[in-house]
């Protein structure tokens, strides 16, 4: 188990970085998992418009728990991981959460890159402020 990038950023996420950090030639299945703004919440009176994240001093070091802790969810526990949370102000359409999972076979990558997104909408330090489209405001709990 690997994992090669677990960060916390205030910057656009990059696919290919993701994709380039888990290359492994041993490696037969690589699956992605991008989660991105929307402009819609079933809890939104309006239109969504952005969302603001803001993240504890210590998401990375629980992002990076978080990746290791399902790198050895598969079968062969032999998953390399590439994760990375947005923070900051972010619009419709853009990147808040990437991952990639490289593995020896496809299941395996579907269940780690899976676990991955559950564990960080569960368990990691960060909040988000929804935006709408009249300017109201609203807090979202823990995770992405």
């Amino acid at each position: 188990m690997t994992v090669a990038l677990a960060a916390i950023s205030d910057t656009a996420l990059s696919l290919d970085a993701h994709l380039a950090a888990i290359d492994d030639a041993h490696a037969g299945a690589v699956t992605t998992f991008i989660g991105r703004v929307r402009d819609h919440d079933p809890d939104a009176a309006g239109e969504v418009v952005a969302l603001e994240y803001t993240a504890h001093p210590d998401a990375e070091r629980t992002l990076r728990a978080i990746a290791e802790k399902a790198a050895g969810a598969g079968a062969s526990g032999d998953a390399t991981i590439a994760v990375s949370h947005r923070i900051g102000h972010l619009g419709v359409g853009d990147a808040a959460v990437m991952i990639a999972v490289a593995a020896a076979h496809r299941d395996e990558a579907f269940v780690v890159c899976r676990e991955v997104i559950e564990a960080i909408k569960r368990d990691l330090p960060v909040w988000k402020r929804q935006v709408e489209a009249d300017g109201t405001t609203a807090w979202k709990g823990i995770g992405g």
